[in-house]
């Protein structure tokens, strides 16, 4: 009888987890169909986006970025059922940099000795412990997430569906291409980004960093001290055009006579938002930032005369880093936009790569985010080395 008792119960109990993993299973199943209805909805309303707005790139962008939005909103959404291992990963830190916009930011690290970022990690994932002892190394690598590229939804589809480009346009090579993983192109099929910066000061959850070429709001996965006696490799080589900086320097930066005062005015405005101690400081570091054409190869490419208004980016080149960069005047020149510190610095480039800064101006398209929490000079003034 007793052995009875324990079969019926071991087959009760069976009957249970089976309908129990059946219920479970159909409830999956059921919100897998209904995510997949929803990026199909999605998809098909980018695909209308993208032909109503064939003649505008700034519309394909922003059509994209929705799409993107809605993507990254989803985590638990995966691609066709790949034998692939998948892992979920985090970020640990968002970046309040002085770079407003991905044009004007660095396309290499500690190019720009002024450029400042805050790195704010997540208090409930990343106790200020963490960062003891990161204050005695002079630098630290950073690993991040290109968040603003415009092809992110091509992540969640089948590699043979991606359509990810083998090949980028190099700046340095006037637009010629090489294969992607030749080069440091923001458009990869993991859009994983590694930088170094130099570290100014740590405190509590918050790391001031320097020479940063990282966008305002960039979300990061690690950072790892710099340790040159293993991280700088004697004798490394790189190909010819690698070292042709020469291509994306520029002959001379100057300001008009106008700039410094349109500058003490905008500062009036930012200065408690700052990552800069005075407009002094500001106009140098738009100086260094400036000394390096900042422009996309087809903008250099373009007649100085040009008075047509043109969309920054084209995604389906997988080189776009322009955000609304440029205008035409009546003048019969092009004025290209740099946006830093929330403040839209406008300027001409002639042909021989004279830079002249006309004016500054407060930007209306470019918020601080959360301003109550963004970190200023006040809070670093006394750690700054």
């Amino acid at each position: 009888m007793s052995s009875t008792r324990y079969s019926i119960l071991a087959l009760a109990l069976a009957t249970l987890f089976s309908a129990s993993s059946a219920i479970s299973f159909y409830i999956w199943k059921k919100n897998l169909i209904e995510w997949d209805s929803k990026m199909k909805e999605l998809q098909k309303s980018l695909n209308s986006a993208l032909e109503k707005c064939a003649a505008e790139r700034q519309g394909r962008i922003r059509a994209q970025q929705a799409l993107r939005k809605a993507v990254v909103a989803q985590p638990q959404a995966k691609s066709e059922n790949l034998d692939i291992p998948s892992y979920p990963m985090a970020p640990i830190g968002i970046v309040q940099s002085c770079f407003s916009t991905r044009n004007g930011t660095p396309r290499q690290p500690l190019v720009v000795p002024l450029a400042r970022a805050c790195l704010v990690f997540d208090s409930t994932t990343v106790p200020p412990a963490s960062l003891e002892g990161l204050e005695e190394y002079s630098h630290c690598w950073i690993i991040y997430v290109f968040h603003l590229n415009t092809d992110l939804e091509k992540l969640w589809k089948h590699p043979s569906k991606s359509k990810f480009k083998a090949k980028v346009r190099v700046p340095r090579l006037k637009g010629g291409r090489m294969g992607v993983f030749a080069t440091r192109s923001p458009h990869r099929l993991c859009p994983i980004g590694l930088t170094v910066a130099k570290v100014e000061a740590v405190q509590g959850n918050m790391l001031l960093l320097s020479g940063v070429d990282l966008v305002d709001g960039t979300p990061v996965l690690d950072i790892k001290p710099y340790l040159p006696y293993c991280d700088c490799i004697e004798g490394a080589v790189v190909p010819n055009w690698v070292m042709l900086d020469s291509m994306l320097s520029v002959t001379s930066v100057g300001f008009s006579d106008d700039f410094s005062s349109s500058l003490r005015d905008c500062w009036k405005s930012v200065e408690k938002k700052s990552l800069y101690s005075s407009p002094d400081e500001l106009k140098s570091l738009v100086k260094q930032a400036l000394s390096w054409d900042i422009r996309s190869v087809s903008q250099r490419n373009r007649p100085h005369n040009n008075l047509l208004k043109i969309g920054s980016g084209d995604a389906s080149d997988n080189d776009s880093d322009l955000d609304d960069s440029q205008d035409g005047e009546a003048s019969g020149e092009l004025i290209y936009h740099l946006i830093l510190d929330g403040m839209d610095f406008s300027y001409k480039i002639d042909g021989n790569g004279n830079v002249m800064v006309k004016e500054v101006h407060l930007s209306s398209a470019i918020s601080f985010g959360n301003n109550k929490k963004r970190c200023n000079f006040l809070m670093w003034k006394d750690k700054i080395k």
